[in-house]
């Protein structure tokens, strides 16, 4: 309740001395740089949520067959995990700068370039980072659920008939479909609140033309924030934009719960 307060003032991180009213939300309502920090930030999370969840999904399936030491796989996938997002942010930034470019040079591609030089690259860039970080956590709900289901099931679809896609479909995924709530909400709210990796990856760089002024490409809105309250001293600017960004979370985070819950209903 603080920080709405906060937001109606001309905070400056230590005093008020006046009210100013909406001052601040229809101030940044209409820079562009803060319109682009939403529409890349839902970009980012639609993209990233369905990316993750689906590669999560995917291994969580290849780990839970009879493979010889398939435990050494869960614990390597899950490693990424456990390194902070700055750390990582700048490992990766050196292998999309130099690495990935001496192979391609080393291959003979001409005028190889990282990723990191233009904004749609730089995204791009970002998911595969997140997916790589973020997938072995999710992985492991995913192989909690499959080991929950029973193996006379399994079976029995087997008995009846039922190939590798039916049984997947009709049998596996309905069974496992709270293990779906659970992991499309925390990648969700994950992607959402996104801070770290885009500040140590591409900083909101490199910068684009939006709305007829130069920006940051991929400043996500959390690091939007960030930089208005710190980098720019506008503390009470920043907390408004906090205060939209918690109402825009909390409705989006309520929606995709009510809807998931609804189809394991239905289910």
């Amino acid at each position: 309740m603080l920080g709405v307060f906060y937001s109606f003032t001309d905070w400056d991180g230590s005093y008020v001395t006046k009210f100013v009213g909406l001052a601040n939300y229809t101030e940044f309502f209409k820079a562009p740089d803060y319109i682009n920090s939403i529409v890349m930030t839902f970009a980012f999370s639609i993209i990233n949520i369905i990316i993750v969840n689906v590669v999560a999904f995917a291994l969580s399936l290849l780990v839970t067959q009879k493979l010889r030491g398939r435990n050494i796989y869960r614990a390597a996938y899950f490693v990424p995990n456990l390194i902070g997002g700055i750390v990582l942010g700048y490992v990766w930034q050196f292998i999309f700068n130099y690495f990935f470019v001496s192979i391609a040079t080393t291959f003979g591609v001409e005028d190889s370039q990282s990723l990191l030089i233009s904004s749609n690259g730089a995204i791009a860039a970002l998911i595969v980072v997140s997916t790589w970080q973020y997938a072995g956590y999710i992985m492991m709900i995913y192989v909690t659920a499959l080991q929950g289901i029973p193996t006379s099931v399994i079976e029995a679809s087997v008995i009846d008939g039922a190939d590798g896609w039916k049984r997947m479909i009709s049998i596996i995924v309905p069974m496992i479909s709270h293990a779906f709530t659970i992991c499309i909400f925390l990648t969700l709210v994950n992607s959402f609140k996104q801070f770290d990796l885009n500040l140590s990856l591409t900083n909101g760089g490199p910068s684009k033309m939006f709305m007829g002024r130069a920006i940051n490409g991929t400043e996500l809105q959390a690091l939007n924030i960030y930089k208005t309250a710190i980098t720019r001293n506008k503390w009470a600017l920043g907390q408004a934009k906090a205060v939209v960004f918690f109402i825009i979370l909390a409705i989006v985070s309520i929606l995709q719960v009510s809807i998931s819950k609804r189809n394991e209903e239905e289910a």
